[in-house]
């Protein structure tokens, strides 16, 4: 960024001569002046560029700019014809570096041809910055007195600048040239001279490097500016000759009597600015320097910008590199309007009108790689001194095209360098980013996501300490909450809803991957960081073995996918848990107890399944035809499932997902709860039902009915029922009532989710009296919480699901087993802990009796009945 560096360095104090020169006074003004400090930063870079590119043409071609045989620039050929005798009115009669002004006449075509190549490189060199060089190559070429114009006063580097100041040392030689004629003085009439002799030669028809090379001595753009056939030698010059004449105007106004002059001359010129016409005739010697060529001169920097757009000397090639994306960047930087400039690059890359995916990156790569460093420096170099307005401009604009090529690499597969640019981003949109990357790879390989994953916590900070940046927490809490969403389109009857739930509920546990990763040892605080992915695994994973649950209530082979996929994602990092929790250990206690009680029951429900299906595979064959292996095969698994179950249930001091009293609720003030469920309504075949507003009414009215009207009054219980907007088959349910004791305040002993509990759960069992007959809501999404009296959540009140999920899994896990054990007992074989069973549901002390709804105890009933008759009718047979 040379253009917008702040301030110049002062010129040494060892080089403040006293008296000054008109050297010194030039550097001192250019380093207080902001227009000539900027005009200076230009003509730098512009050289700077047309150095580089000689040099790299060195390299690569092995040539170089000014390689000439000694003296080839004495006119041989000139020589050659004079001392022949001949006598030509076109050709110079003698050899001085004056003859073809003063003779109107001409080298020979090859002298004259060697000495244009010869100025050619001069103008290269002068154009590249390298003045030394110029010189040294007229030198070679035999033409001292050349050089000796292009550096006068003893060959001083004259370039307005400290660095040339500090080159050219402590010479005193225009020192002492001003002490005899004044400061300026000098200076002007070289000045002039140059621009005399550019003029003549012009006139002449001299070449055109010659003139040029004169030319830019004393700002004569008119002569420079028909050979600058592109656009940085264009700008350049301009730049170069603004330069110079703002230093001249500071000289001549320094020096008393001239002032009044040249200001009456340069009011008479404002009516016209940037014309290019040649000065007044009157204003002719070296004292009325430089109205010569004012009138060429830009006013200010938008105006030479504009001549390069459409001066009347300028090129059609520069006219044309005026259009060039590079070159607009170019003229907004040296403008210093970058508001503008971030505006320009957004508008070559940002997305099309009718393109709403703003994650889709458009442009051409090179120009958001480097819209996004431009941004990525600007900010470094100029957040401190910025104003509001400009400030505002570069961090929103700022922030698209950073998001854009962010957007960019994510799309080339450079996942592992977006949060280098992420983390610069606003922290909306730094977190919208990471999740739609995260749920873009989801399913991926682990390779991809974990580098998304390092670039996320090697960029960003873990927790929220600065509201303008982006944390990890954030991020991962919107992905696991976004995940929980249902997104089951348009619904297809050709599967029904259970493997459907089965295929989303596989979708949902994927996400808890990126919580098991570990992250860098890098990072600060890297133990604390891994316990808390733990402990944010363990309670996300909870939430969801609590769905999954209540949606494979179904009697099926097939297994909860999603459920296990959870399982081996966690078996892992739980082997981790004890040597990294310190002060977090009670917290994380309860949410392993909970882990490992659903890991437990899904234990259960596994071998349960796995019975099924062989039972399911041996009724397709006859009786007759199945082999004792595969009897003896169904037999185990029915043995396996009953006594792993009858342990998850025989369990006294720790009942299965019983709360703990840890965390009780209190509070002075009312308290309220909330239990938001979305669902899907579906028949007993399995189908879903598309609901309406009508149905939606029905509903809401069965869930009220679940309860008395004086539990409806006392509890304030209300009960919302709408269809989802997200998606058309999706209902959503609200349920709120007030806190009692042993229901959302104190301790709760029956542990079977409260009033809430016992109305959804009707509704999950499909036993709602005043709605359609064996419509069950299968549940998406269940969230609870205690709230306040204007309905804001305040904490999650895990009981009541938790105590829903009781009042659902464990009557379906005793009627499993009873399944099970009427299978036992048809195939021949005994069963000692059936009555154990019986007690176990019978039993006060246990409470699974308040869970069973009418029709799971008749079904409980109707298992008993058969699992009797079968077990008499075994005992009577061999009595037969």
């Amino acid at each position: 960024m040379f253009l917008s560096r702040s301030g110049t360095e002062d010129p040494p104090d060892d080089f403040n001569l006293s008296p000054s020169t008109s050297h010194i006074e030039a550097c001192q003004f250019v380093v207080n002046d902001h227009t000539a400090q900027l005009c200076l930063r230009i003509v730098q870079w512009l050289e700077g560029l047309a150095s580089k590119a000689l040099d790299l043409e060195t390299k690569v071609r092995g040539s170089h700019v000014g390689t000439y045989l000694p003296n080839s620039g004495v006119w041989h050929h000139t020589q050659r014809f004079l001392k022949k005798g001949a006598s030509d009115t076109k050709i110079v009669h003698h050899l001085d570096f004056d003859a073809p002004t003063r003779e109107h006449a001409q080298q020979q075509p090859d002298d004259k041809k060697q000495d244009e190549s010869l100025l050619e490189d001069v103008w290269t060199l002068l154009r590249a910055g390298r003045l030394e060089e110029a010189c040294d190559l007229c030198r070679s070429a035999g033409q001292p007195w050349r050089a000796s114009t292009l550096c006068p006063f003893g060959g001083m580097d004259l370039f307005p600048s400290v660095e040339a100041l500090v080159k050219n040392g402590k010479n005193r030689t225009l020192q002492a040239i001003e002490l005899e004629s004044g400061i300026g003085h000098q200076w002007r009439l070289w000045k002039w001279a140059s621009y005399c002799a550019s003029e003549k030669i012009a006139e002449q028809y001299g070449g055109k490097y010659e003139r040029a090379v004169y030319a830019a001595q004393c700002s004569n753009l008119k002569l420079m500016l028909p050979i600058c056939t592109d656009w940085e030698s264009a700008c350049w010059a301009m730049a170069k000759s603004w330069l110079d004449i703002q230093v001249d105007l500071e000289l001549a106004y320094s020096q008393p009597g001239r002032m009044e002059q040249l200001k009456s001359y340069v009011d008479d010129i404002e009516g016209s600015p940037g014309q290019m016409n040649s000065a007044p005739q009157s204003s002719v010697g070296p004292e009325s320097w430089p109205v010569q060529v004012l009138n060429q001169q830009p006013r200010e920097l938008s105006a030479l910008l504009q001549k390069l757009h459409s001066g009347e000397m300028i090129h059609e090639a520069v006219t044309r590199g005026c259009k060039e994306q590079q070159r607009q960047i170019e003229m907004k930087l040296m403008l210093g309007n970058i508001p503008h400039l971030l505006k320009l690059v957004w508008s070559w890359i940002a997305p099309l009108e009718d393109d709403k995916n703003v994650f889709r990156p458009h442009g051409d790569p090179q120009m958001l790689r480097f819209g996004a460093h431009l941004v990525l420096v600007l900010r470094y170099l100029l957040t401190d001194d910025m104003n509001s307005p400009f400030r505002e401009e570069l961090m929103n604009v700022g922030d698209l095209i950073i998001h854009m090529y962010a957007m960019f690499l994510f799309s080339k597969q450079h996942e592992g360098l977006i949060g280098i640019y992420a983390s610069q981003l606003a922290r909306h949109r730094c977190i919208d980013l990471f999740v739609h990357m995260m749920e873009l790879r989801l399913d991926s390989s682990v390779h991809v996501k974990y580098k998304i994953f390092l670039s996320a916590m090697e960029y960003l900070p873990f927790s929220s300490g600065d509201d303008s940046k982006g944390s990890f927490e954030e991020i991962i809490q919107r992905v696991l909450s976004r995940s929980r969403e249902v997104n089951f389109g348009k619904y297809d009857k050709s599967t029904d809803i259970a493997e459907q739930h089965r295929l989303q509920s596989l979708q949902k546990a994927v996400v808890i991957q990126w919580l098991c990763f570990t992250p860098p040892s890098t990072i600060a605080d890297v133990k604390d960081v891994r316990a808390k992915l733990l402990l944010r695994a363990l309670m996300h994973s909870n939430i969801l073995f609590r769905e999954f649950a209540l949606i494979s209530m179904w009697r099926v082979p097939a297994l909860p996918i999603g459920a296990h996929e959870l399982l081996s994602f966690l078996a892992e990092p739980l082997k981790q848990l004890s040597e990294t929790i310190d002060t977090l250990e009670d917290y994380v206690s309860e949410n392993v107890k909970e882990f490992q009680d659903w890991r437990e029951y899904y234990s259960c429900d596994a071998t349960y399944r796995s019975w099924l299906k062989i039972e399911l595979e041996n009724a397709e064959v006859s009786s007759l035809e199945l082999s004792l292996e595969e009897k003896q095969r169904a037999i185990a698994a029915a043995q396996e499932t009953l006594n792993l179950s009858l342990l998850l249930l025989q369990r006294r001091e720790n009942p299965w997902l019983a709360s703990l009293e840890d965390h009780i609720y209190e509070s002075m003030e009312t308290v309220f709860l909330e239990l938001h469920a979305k669902a899907i309504l579906c028949l007993p075949s399995g189908e879903c039902m598309c609901p309406d507003s009508t149905m939606c009414a029905a509903l809401m009215s069965a869930l009220y009915s679940t309860v008395s009207e004086d539990v409806v009054l006392n509890r304030r219980l209300m009960v919302i029922v709408s269809i989802s907007s997200r998606n058309d088959y999706c209902i959503e349910v609200v349920l709120r009532c007030s806190a009692v004791e042993g229901d959302g305040l104190g301790t709760h002993d029956l542990n079977d989710g409260g009033l809430l509990g016992t109305v959804m759960a009707a509704g999950f069992k499909g036993e709602l009296v005043r709605f359609q007959a064996g419509v069950t809501m299968d549940i998406c999404r269940l969230d609870a919480w205690y709230s306040g009296k204007d309905g804001s959540p305040e904490s999650p009140a895990t009981y009541i699901v938790q105590g829903l999920c009781r009042r659902c899994c464990l009557p379906e896990l005793i009627l499993r087993c009873m399944q099970v054990s009427v299978s036992l007992v048809e195939s021949g074989s005994q069963m000692e802990s059936h009555d154990d069973l019986i007690e176990l549901v019978a039993c006060t002390e246990t409470g699974f009796l308040h869970l069973f709804s009418p029709q799971q105890l008749q079904e409980f009933i109707l298992f008993e009945r058969e699992y009797t008759i079968c077990k008499m009718e075994l005992q009577e047979e061999p009595s037969c």
